[in-house]
């Protein structure tokens, strides 16, 4: 089943001020698409020898169930603070945050996770499960990252783009934000993987093909076709690079307020692994970024 046949955003809370980042934007989607906001805790008594007998004996369990609790009130309070309107379910589960995450995000339409934290709750962390869910997941990800302390509510979204599958279903996810969030598109195309120096050499830049500008510009064009027509309201720029797609990218979430990238393989830039360029985007962006997987994944 397609995630756009879901109707709810799923959102993992620790407690830590980048859970509640995370929380306030799953929140505000949530309401603005008229979506359930699906809360996650997860307690996790791995690192307490889970079954050991000083948790039975000592009463370890009761103590981290109580303090999920009192971080999942604290999280749908926070929720209703943002979003008064916003249909609100929320659970504890006991096991791994990042398995849960992506349990939940086989019926969902959006994931929203924070990069990295440490919560309240001793066992109740989410760390850096951003990778593993935006890596895995069943559902587009939306990592929360912040701009100079905040999360930023303005500048076009940006799309990295080559022709590939995955990229398509990026385009159209990118489209569809643009057209919720009013803002501008701007469509990404970098020919080459290879850094900026690369080119530096007058005799390295030569081997690039004479038609380059042309070609990249069809591939380009081709990969837009018919999402301008299904969102004329969306305004799109095109933008080509000879080279450093990671680069490119990092320097575009200075000023966007969402990048949008496929979650890995050959697709998203030809000849080079998404997986590099998403990774990157989630442990550097200045904006929060979304990772698109294959729907048949």
């Amino acid at each position: 089943m397609s995630s756009r046949e879901h109707n709810n955003v799923v959102v993992g809370v620790d407690g830590s001020d980048t859970s509640s980042s995370a929380l306030r934007e799953a929140a505000k989607i949530a309401a603005q698409r008229e979506l359930r906001l699906d809360i996650l805790h997860a307690l996790d008594f791995a690192p307490y020898g889970f079954g050991g007998p000083y948790i039975d004996a000592g009463g370890v369990y009761e103590w981290i169930e109580e303090a999920g609790k009192e971080v999942l009130a604290e999280a749908e309070k926070f929720a209703r603070e943002v979003a008064p309107t916003v249909t609100i379910h929320s659970e504890i589960a006991i096991g791994s945050p990042t398995q849960w995450l992506l349990e939940s995000s086989a019926k969902a339409r959006l994931a929203v996770v924070g990069p990295s934290s440490s919560g309240k709750a001793a066992t109740a962390v989410l760390g850096n499960t951003a990778v593993g869910v935006a890596s895995h997941g069943k559902c587009p990800v939306i990592v929360v990252r912040e701009r100079d302390g905040v999360v930023p509510t303005d500048g076009p979204v940006v799309v990295g783009v080559d022709g590939s599958a995955l990229s398509a279903q990026a385009v159209g996810a990118a489209y569809e934000e643009a057209s919720f969030r009013g803002a501008e598109l701007v469509a990404v195309h970098v020919w080459s993987d290879l850094g900026t120096a690369a080119f530096e050499d007058p005799r390295a830049a030569a081997l690039a093909p004479q038609s380059f500008e042309e070609e990249e510009h069809a591939v380009l064009s081709e990969s837009l076709a018919g999402w301008c027509e299904k969102y004329p309201e969306v305004v799109v720029r095109r933008e080509i690079y000879l080279d450093n797609p990671r680069g490119r990218l990092l320097e575009w979430s200075a000023r966007a307020q969402l990048v949008v990238v496929g979650s890995r393989g050959r697709g998203g830039f030809r000849g080079m692994l998404l997986g590099s360029t998403s990774n990157t985007l989630i442990a550097n962006a200045q904006c929060p970024v979304m990772v698109v997987r294959p729907e048949d994944s």
